[in-house]
C-alpha cells in the first residue's frame, strides 16, 4: 500500500516540490513539540522521559544477555568436547589388549547387563583392581589404575568396574578347608 504523499503525487493533485515542504514541516512541527516540552520540564523540574531511548537500552541489554548466554553455552560445550576428546586419547593410548580371552566377564552398564570376553590373568588384575572397565563410546576397554584415576578425574561417568582389592592374595591361615582341591569341572 502507498503512502498518502506517494497516492497524491500519482493522482498529480501535488508536485514533488510541495510534497517535500510538507515533509519538512511536519518534521520541524514535530522538533518543536519535543523542543517545547523539553524546556516546560526544565522549568517545572520535571525529568522528560525518551520512552524510544530507554526502549532502545533495553533492548540493547536483552540482546547482549542473551548473547552473554549463548557464548557461556559455547564454551561449555568445547570445553566438554576437549575433556571426551581427552578421555579417548587417554584410553587409546594406554588400553590392554584383551583379543585372546575366553573367559566372559559380564558387569553392569547402567541398566543393562553386558558382556566382554577376557583372559585368566585380565580377570584376575581386573578382580584384583590393577586394571579398570572404562566405557568408550559404544565399547569397552581396559586400562591400567593410574590411567583410570586420570579418566576419573575429568568424567567419572566413563568408569564402569573399578575394583578396591589389594595385589595381594588374601590366605587365610586358619581356613579349614585348605586341604581340599576345588574340581576342575565345578560351575559356580
Amino acid at each position: 500500500m502507498a503512502s498518502l504523499k506517494d497516492q497524491l503525487l500519482n493522482a498529480g493533485l501535488i508536485d514533488k516540490t510541495k510534497a517535500a515542504k510538507i515533509e519538512q514541516e511536519q518534521r520541524k512541527q514535530a522538533h518543536q513539540k519535543t523542543a517545547k516540552a523539553q524546556k516546560q520540564a526544565k522549568k517545572t523540574g520535571e525529568v522528560v522521559v525518551d520512552e524510544a531511548k530507554l526502549l532502545a537500552e533495553k533492548v540493547l541489554q536483552e540482546k547482549a544477555e542473551r548473547s552473554k548466554e549463548l557464548n557461556r553455552q559455547q564454551r561449555e560445550q568445547a570445553e566438554k568436547k576437549a575433556i571426551q576428546a581427552q578421555i579417548k586419547q587417554l584410553i587409546d593410548i594406554n588400553r590392554i589388549d584383551r583379543q585372546r580371552g575366553d573367559l566372559a566377564y559380564q558387569f553392569a552398564d547402567g541398566s543393562k547387563i553386558k558382556k566382554i570376553y577376557l583372559t585368566k590373568t585380565l580377570q584376575d588384575q581386573l578382580a584384583y583392581g590393577i586394571i579398570v572397565l572404562v566405557k568408550l563410546g559404544d565399547g569397552y576397554e581396559l586400562v591400567p589404575r593410574q590411567i583410570a584415576e586420570k579418566i576419573a578425574q575429568r568424567d567419572a561417568t566413563c568408569i564402569l568396574v573399578q575394583n578396591a582389592g589389594s595385589t595381594e592374595t588374601a590366605v587365610v591361615e586358619d581356613d579349614p578347608y585348605a586341604d581340599f582341591k576345588i574340581p576342575d569341572d565345578l560351575m559356580w
